[in-house]
């Protein structure tokens, strides 16, 4: 178990391989058991199916970038709260109106100096609009 003081490192570490779409540095933060849950509460386990899952979301939006406020931790526990902001790719374009910005948190479980457990709470219902119009459109 990592010690407070490198938990912190460890998880802006991670932040900073998300706002630079970097899946193999995500994935080099994970153990091969890692844990994802979204802000609907689904639970994706492993890091290769992570790998996956990153590539996608960065795919869908490649301007996709999280900024945080404020960090606190607690032993191997560390909380972030900040805003995440993207834009909804469709045929290859990035248009104003497929923006979209959250406040959002964070909770980060840090064990052997990787992201075990890395966890969303956000209200994802303006993404989930954007995307939703698309899908009716198609």
């Amino acid at each position: 178990m990592m010690s407070l003081e490198n938990s912190p490192a460890i998880v802006r570490a991670f932040v900073e391989k998300i706002n630079a779409h970097d899946v193999a540095g995500l994935c080099e933060l994970m153990p091969g058991d890692h844990i994802f849950i979204d802000s609907l509460g689904t639970t994706i386990r492993g890091r290769e199916t992570m790998r996956a899952g990153w590539t996608g979301y960065f795919t869908w939006f490649p301007d996709y970038q999280i900024s945080v406020t404020d960090i606190f931790a607690r032993d191997h526990l560390v909380g972030l709260y900040g805003v995440a902001r993207g834009t909804y790719r469709v045929a290859g374009k990035l248009l104003d109106e497929n923006k979209w910005e959250i406040p959002a948190a964070w909770r980060a479980v840090v064990k052997d100096g990787l992201i075990a457990e890395w966890r969303v709470y956000t209200d994802n219902s303006p993404v989930l609009r954007i995307m939703e119009k698309y899908a009716l459109e198609g």
